[in-house]
C-alpha cells in the first residue's frame, strides 16, 4: 500500500505560524516534510531525476525522506537563505551559494503545478514588488491613496506639497542593522516638506498620501476565505509598532472589497495574500500593501485558528489544474 502524501512545509525553524499549520496537519493525520533550503548543503541531500515522466528521484534531512514525485502540496514560508559550504573563499562560497538557489530552488519551484503551492515562490516574489502591488490593486477596484515613486528631492517635496499630509514607507522590509546587530526598523513615518533633502536621490524611495483613519484592517485571504480583522487602539501611525495596545475584531468584508481580493489573487496567482487597509471615517477602505506571505499567528486565538484551519485545508485537498 502506498503511504499518503506528504505536505512540504518550506520554512526556517523559528516560525511559530508554520508551526500552527503543521500542528494542524499533524492533528488531521496528514504526513508533514519540513525543509529548510538554509540547511543546504550540510543537512539536505538531494538527487533529482529527470526524464520523459517529469521530476523523481529524493530528498533527505537529518530526520525525513521524500520522494520528489510524491507530494500532495508546498507550504512556502520564510526559508533561510541558501549558503556557501563552510571552508570556503568568498568568491567560491558565493558561487556554491547561487549554485544551490538556482539548483535545490529550482528543484523546489518544480514539485507540483502552481495551483499546489501555497504560495510558489515565484508568485510570492512578484507580488512582493510594491509598483506592482499597487498597480494591481488599482486597476482591481482598490481604492489607492495618491502615491510618488522617485529619487527626485524636487519632485518628493513637490508632492508632499501638493497633498499636505503625507507618509514614507519603505519598498521592502530589508535586513537593517547597525554595527552592534541591533535591527534598524525602518517604520511607516508622516514626513514634511523640510525633511526632505539631498538623502532622497540615493535610492528609490515611496511617499504617499496619509489616510485621514479611523482604524487598520488586516484582511487574512485564504483561497475564497476571507478574514478581516479590524485594528483599533494604536496610539501611532504605523500599528505594528504597539502590539500590547492593540483591540482586535472580526468584522464583514464589504463585496466590493471580496470581489477587488479575488481579482488581485488571480492577477498575481496566489492563493494566500494578507492585505492591509485605512478605514476612514466614512467607511471607506483605503489599500496600503499586501504581503503575499504575511504573518497571522499573533491574532488571538479565535482568529488565529480560523486562518490555521482554512491554510490547513488548502494543504491537505490543493486545487488542481490552474486558478
Amino acid at each position: 500500500m502506498t503511504p499518503p502524501s506528504p505536505v512540504v512545509v518550506v520554512t526556517c525553524l523559528d516560525d511559530p505560524t508554520a508551526d500552527l499549520v503543521i500542528s494542524e496537519l499533524a492533528r488531521r493525520r496528514v504526513p508533514v516534510v519540513r525543509l529548510d533550503p538554509g540547511d543546504f548543503p550540510s543537512e539536505v541531500t538531494v538527487r533529482a531525476d529527470l526524464g520523459e515522466s517529469g521530476l523523481g528521484g529524493t530528498l533527505r534531512t537529518t530526520t525525513r525522506s521524500l520522494a520528489l514525485d510524491h507530494v500532495r502540496s508546498v507550504y512556502w514560508r520564510r526559508p533561510r537563505p541558501y549558503a556557501g559550504p563552510p571552508g570556503l573563499d568568498s568568491p567560491e562560497s558565493e558561487w556554491c551559494a547561487e549554485q544551490a538557489r538556482y539548483g535545490l530552488g529550482g528543484i523546489l519551484a518544480a514539485l507540483l503545478p502552481e495551483s499546489h503551492y501555497v504560495n510558489h515562490p515565484w508568485a510570492n516574489r512578484a507580488a512582493e514588488q510594491k509598483p506592482a502591488q499597487l498597480t494591481a490593486a488599482a486597476g482591481g477596484g482598490f481604492r489607492v491613496p495618491p502615491t510618488l515613486l522617485t529619487n527626485d528631492p524636487r519632485a518628493a517635496r513637490d508632492f508632499t506639497e501638493e497633498y499636505g499630509r503625507v507618509v514614507y514607507k519603505p519598498l521592502y522590509n530589508s535586513d537593517y542593522a547597525d554595527e552592534d546587530g541591533r535591527a534598524l526598523t525602518v517604520w511607516v513615518e508622516e514626513i514634511t516638506p523640510d525633511e526632505l533633502n539631498a538623502g532622497v536621490a540615493v535610492t528609490l524611495h515611496l511617499f504617499q498620501q496619509r489616510v485621514e483613519k479611523v482604524a487598520d484592517v488586516r484582511l487574512t485571504a485564504v483561497g475564497d476565505n476571507l478574514f478581516a480583522v479590524r485594528i483599533d487602539g494604536s496610539p501611532g501611525l504605523d500599528w505594528r509598532r504597539h502590539y500590547d495596545a492593540l483591540r482586535y475584531t472580526l468584522i464583514e468584508t464589504p463585496p466590493e472589497i471580496a470581489k477587488a481580493v479575488q481579482a488581485y489573487l488571480t492577477h498575481f496567482r496566489l492563493t494566500f495574500g494578507a492585505f492591509d487597509f485605512g478605514l476612514d471615517p466614512t467607511g471607506g477602505w483605503h489599500f496600503y500593501e499586501c504581503n503575499p506571505n504575511g504573518q497571522f499567528a499573533w491574532f488571538p486565538d479565535h482568529i488565529t485558528t480560523r486562518i490555521v484551519h482554512a491554510i490547513a485545508d488548502q494543504l491537505q485537498q490543493p486545487h488542481r489544474g490552474p486558478r
